[in-house]
């Protein structure tokens, strides 16, 4: 056999080979164009989810910061971040030696309660009750713990849930007027109730410390 007929013969045996790896390779780049055109679609997709989520996180907080400036402004709420959550100080007080929510309140727990409903489900809420300095120190822990019972009930009757709410009383600590008492001009204040929703939600921290 010459050696032509020899290179024609080695051409026809390897050319099964060349066409497979042609082949071969034309497989792989499919492939990796498929997996790139998949990568690429998650991205996208995941891109698109996120901006989703960033626009109703704001919508939500815009949402939060109409709800507390209307607290502010139509109840004199005073709300503020602490360690644990956020504070609310607003104006539900009680008549001397007395621990019944008056009307004039209701619409304010009625707020309250929506307002923890919608942003901060599930959180823990901490009805602190007060009394003013006239009476003695065990008489007034449990006067202040009967007010904070008596808000407790309040909301829950307005769809909290009760193991939710917590209550305490503390008597004539943390005087808003010290020394008010009775009919003493500020006394009132005194015999208030603070609540305090737990929440470590960064955008509520950062609502509530907007200009009051």
């Amino acid at each position: 056999m010459s050696v032509r007929q020899l290179s024609r013969a080695a051409l026809v045996v390897a050319a099964p080979f060349v066409l497979q790896a042609c082949a071969t390779k034309g497989f792989v780049r499919n492939q990796v164009s498929s997996e790139r055109s998949r990568a690429d679609s998650l991205i996208a997709m995941e891109r698109s989810d996120r901006v989703a989520g960033d626009s109703a996180n704001a919508a939500r907080i815009e949402a939060l910061r109409v709800d507390l400036d209307s607290m502010r402004t139509q109840f004199g709420a005073k709300i503020a971040m602490v360690e644990d959550g956020l504070r609310f100080a607003m104006p539900v007080t009680f008549a001397f030696d007395d621990a019944s929510i008056r009307d004039q309140d209701k619409p304010m727990l009625d707020r309250f309660a929506r307002v923890a409903q919608k942003y901060y489900p599930g959180s823990t809420i901490t009805v602190e009750g007060f009394a003013d300095p006239a009476g003695g120190m065990q008489y007034n822990l449990a006067l202040s713990q009967r007010r904070a019972d008596a808000v407790k009930g309040a909301l829950a009757q307005l769809g909290l849930a009760g193991d939710q709410i917590k209550a305490y009383g503390y008597g004539k600590s943390r005087l808003v007027v010290p020394g008010a008492a009775k009919d003493q001009p500020g006394a009132e204040k005194n015999r208030r109730v603070v609540f305090v929703i737990e929440s470590a939600a960064a955008d509520a921290g950062a609502v509530a410390m907007a200009p009051q």
